[in-house]
């Protein structure tokens, strides 16, 4: 069941005059209009939920470039990948794109878990997104849940830093799949392929460590500093 829909607060405050307010809302419009072409290309759904604008598309598996061993490795989609799956997380008051989210992904069909992962930020050139390639029977129709945990990084503003808080599920029903791997042979240089997320439950298991490493790294950082005198200074980490 998709959570309903919020509205985040856009008014100003002792850290945004009206003016930059209108600058988030314009740098939001961009990221909107890099939406809209999705959805023209790839057939890209979105909703409103809690104070998110969440949007799915799925494309052919492809690969990507990773950072290993300090050098820009290319990992091709695995030959057993036929899908690449996006969620296109947004703020639904000033539109922008939020990175740094626990994004889960969850793909049904009759009833059935076909693949479930945990999604980490990709770059995009024109689109930020979360996202992974899996592996499914066929395209579909499948049910696709996307969850959102509340995030753990700090909020600027007393009156429109209070947004994020709760967690958020999205559904998309009945949605058909491209079938497919687009591959990239001049890219240099390579390396193994990139992780498949598949129905075992755990996802792409170099994708799950990374990220549960991330989270665990990044709530102690969000602990240890803190005390009852309020916000750290930089210095005393």
């Amino acid at each position: 069941m998709t959570t309903p829909a919020a509205q985040p607060p856009m008014r100003t405050s002792n850290e945004a005059t009206e003016e930059q307010l209108a600058v988030a809302r314009r740098q939001g419009q961009a990221y909107g209009g890099a939406l809209r072409a999705m959805a023209e290309e790839d057939g890209a759904l979105s909703q409103l939920a809690g104070d998110y604008l969440v949007a799915f598309v799925n494309e052919e598996a492809e690969g990507m470039y990773e950072l290993s061993g300090g050098q820009l490795v290319w990992r091709e989609a695995a030959p057993d990948a036929n899908v690449h799956l996006e969620v296109a997380v947004a703020d639904a008051a000033d539109g922008r794109f939020i990175p740094g989210l626990d994004v889960r992904i969850t793909v049904n069909r009759d009833g059935h878990t076909v693949a479930t992962a945990g999604l980490p930020f990709l770059w995009h050139p024109f689109l930020y997104h979360y996202g992974g390639n899996a592996s499914v029977p066929g395209p579909g129709p499948y049910d696709v849940t996307v969850r959102i945990a509340p995030p753990q990084f700090m909020r600027h503003d007393p009156v429109n830093g209070k947004r994020y808080a709760t967690p958020v599920e999205v559904r998309f029903d009945q949605v058909m799949f491209a079938n497919g791997r687009k591959t990239s042979p001049d890219a240099q240089p390579r390396g193994a392929d990139a992780p498949t997320i598949g129905g075992d439950g755990t996802g792409p298991r170099d994708w799950a460590d990374t990220a549960a490493a991330s989270r665990t790294s990044d709530a102690a950082g969000a602990r240890t500093p803190h005390d009852a005198a309020g916000v750290p200074s930089i210095g005393r980490w």
